[in-house]
């Protein structure tokens, strides 16, 4: 069956891609790039394993918490965002696990960074 084309004005059949039609490309940023990679998903793993999959800041009683042990959905935050730093993005030292609630609060600021430094280094710490 032909249709009409509506890139070029010509009549095509209908399976028929005209070149006319503009290509859509997505844009892919460093940190998506980032995210998609196989190093990011074990680094998150790590991180997650090492925090025994629970938030940091609820396990601390912190920041309105909800739930003491609250493990669903947890989420690796960068301390130090990708955007700000890249040479960071996989340093065990600038990566916390959070739940979204917390996480969302680290990302508009709400939670200081300090604090945030403060208990990726209990961390690190008891990790050795």
């Amino acid at each position: 069956m032909n249709k009409s084309c509506k890139y070029c004005g010509r009549i095509h059949d209908e399976a028929y891609i005209c070149p006319k039609k503009p290509v859509k490309h997505k844009k892919i940023d460093d940190s998506v790039r980032l995210r998609n990679s196989s190093k990011w998903q074990n680094k998150r793993v790590q991180i997650k394993e090492r925090d025994k999959y629970l938030c940091q800041i609820c396990i601390r009683d912190m920041y309105n918490t909800l739930y003491k042990y609250t493990y669903k959905d947890i989420q690796v935050h960068h301390a130090i965002p990708i955007h700000k730093d890249e040479s960071l993005s996989l340093e065990t030292s600038n990566l916390i696990s959070l739940c979204p609630m917390h996480h969302a609060m680290c990302d508009r600021g709400e939670i200081p960074y300090k604090e945030i430094r403060k208990i990726i280094d209990e961390q690190n710490e008891q990790k050795r």
